[in-house]
């Protein structure tokens, strides 16, 4: 039956979708030339509001849950599982006061409306995966930026997005790099919970009424520890809170 109310109900949640996207492309272009990062900024934080509104169309849910007094002006290395793209809109409006940014695919600078500029602009590593010496450079870059500016990072260290929702390994390399340039950053979870489910039967049509969460969980202080034993503590905490274990 959701599958049903999914081939009605897609088209509506694209069409939303896509006129956010068309229609705040413009906008960040003239506030972040004529207003500069601040601007453009809250024009990209609303977007990704829209854009996580466009969900319930389909009778979704999101749950953002933060009871983490977490210091506001001190850089923070986000940790999170990675279901789908349908992750990322929410992230980025509920962590706006933090000026997350994320780890991208170079391909996506190009092409996508409202997406592709604030990946050119916004102060994300936008990294070619075909290329590891023009990766670590990005993600270095990166870590400076957050040291300089108090930015937060985003970082799914499964590498690739889960279509099961099951917690693959994590990889400790990107935290690794960023800490290198940014070592008084505060490492924090994310568990991220049913976001596949939303495209389980692919962009076409996409699943409908489910309950989405996305939450916080404790902060991790790095204390000059290895990175891939933070990065471990941080997967453990995450398959913990949605009871998945290897």
């Amino acid at each position: 039956m959701r599958k049903f109310f999914g081939y009605i109900l897609t088209p509506v949640h694209y069409i939303f979708f896509g006129l956010i996207l068309v229609i705040c492309h413009p906008i960040q272009w003239f506030c972040f030339n004529v207003f500069g990062y601040a601007a453009h900024k809250r024009v990209v934080d609303v977007m990704n509001l829209f854009l996580t509104a466009s969900y319930y169309a389909l009778g979704n849910t999101v749950k953002f849950t933060n009871q983490q007094n977490l210091p506001i002006g001190r850089p923070i290395i986000f940790i999170a599982n990675h279901q789908s793209l349908y992750d990322i809109p929410v992230l980025i409006w509920f962590l706006r006061k933090y000026h997350a940014k994320f780890i991208s695919k170079i391909e996506l600078t190009k092409g996508v409306p409202s997406v592709s500029y604030n990946l050119r602009h916004g102060g994300a590593a936008n990294i070619d995966r075909k290329d590891p010496r023009q990766s670590i450079t990005e993600i270095m870059k990166l870590g400076t930026r957050m040291k300089e500016k108090n930015w937060s990072a985003v970082i799914f260290p499964e590498g690739t997005r889960s279509k099961d929702g099951t917690v693959k390994s994590f990889q400790a390399a990107g935290v690794a790099t960023l800490l290198k340039k940014c070592p008084e950053a505060l490492l924090v979870p994310i568990a991220i919970k049913n976001s596949w489910k939303m495209v389980r039967y692919g962009q076409y049509p996409l699943d409908t009424f489910i309950a989405m969460s996305w939450e916080v969980l404790t902060p991790i202080e790095p204390e000059k520890r290895p990175a891939d034993e933070l990065v471990a503590e941080a997967e453990a905490s995450i398959r913990k809170t949605l009871n998945q274990y290897n």
